[in-house]
């Protein structure tokens, strides 16, 4: 299997209330295990990879974005990425991606390749280059398992607010936006568009409306859902849960 295939995508539907996080602690949304070889304890692998995950930790909460590769040799190098939710304090984004690799690694022992999700970050490694590249292979849906009343209005609503934040984010430099669009009946929908800052405009783009047009699939007439990959995610809500 080539390393572009190392995840099998996944579609899992939880309901979301039961996910919402007031602080870290929670579990992760969901991960995916490689299901390449693997490494063997204290090899050039093992020793690459643990060196680049402190690197992101020191690094990513300052800007919510970290990435880099450790390696000489190619068949000991690792690759690894991290990104916070555009609205989390550093301080939230250090305990999201230092409890990560922990966990990550202890579910996927001696994995090449791995990715965890928290409502705070994700964190992915992997023995081949996947930077800058669109990853729509690690991807699962979520969906809160409440109905609404006008399903074909909502949804026009939803996927009208959401293409308008894929504008936003794309030529934000986090590559990150939210925003709120007010509904016929008073509520208020609100939104959230993210792709990791590894790719390009263009690319980002791209992968949020390719995400976009999923939402059939995912969450037709649900009050909430997301689309979450490796490398975008979007979310919306009949409820803020976006930081202030």
């Amino acid at each position: 299997m080539s390393s572009s295939k190392l995840f099998t995508t996944f579609l899992f539907s939880l309901n979301l209330a039961l996910l919402l996080q007031t602080s870290f602690g929670a579990d992760p949304l969901f991960h995916f295990c490689s299901n390449s070889e693997n490494f063997t304890a204290n090899s050039p692998y093992e020793s690459n990879l643990k060196t680049l995950i402190n690197s992101l930790i020191y690094k990513t909460p300052s800007t919510g974005f970290g990435v880099g590769s450790v390696g000489q040799y190619q068949n000991q190098k690792a690759y690894a990425l991290a990104l916070c939710r555009g609205d989390v304090s550093a301080s939230e984004c250090k305990t999201c991606v230092s409890e990560a690799p922990k966990e990550i690694l202890s579910r996927c022992p001696y994995n090449k390749g791995a990715i965890i999700w928290y409502d705070y970050c994700m964190f992915k490694y992997l023995d081949t280059d996947f930077l800058g590249k669109i990853d729509n292979t690690n991807k699962f849906y979520m969906w809160n398992l409440k109905n609404v009343s006008d399903p074909a209005t909502f949804n026009y609503n939803t996927r009208d607010l959401l293409s308008q934040l894929a504008q936003k984010a794309y030529v934000n430099n986090k590559l990150y936006a939210t925003g709120e669009a007010k509904l016929e009946n008073s509520e208020t929908l609100y939104g959230l568009t993210q792709c990791t800052r590894d790719l390009s405009s263009s690319d980002c783009k791209k992968c949020l409306d390719d995400a976009i047009n999923e939402l059939p699939n995912c969450c037709d007439g649900k009050e909430g859902g997301r689309v979450v990959s490796g490398s975008c995610n979007f979310r919306y809500e009949i409820y803020p849960f976006v930081k202030e």
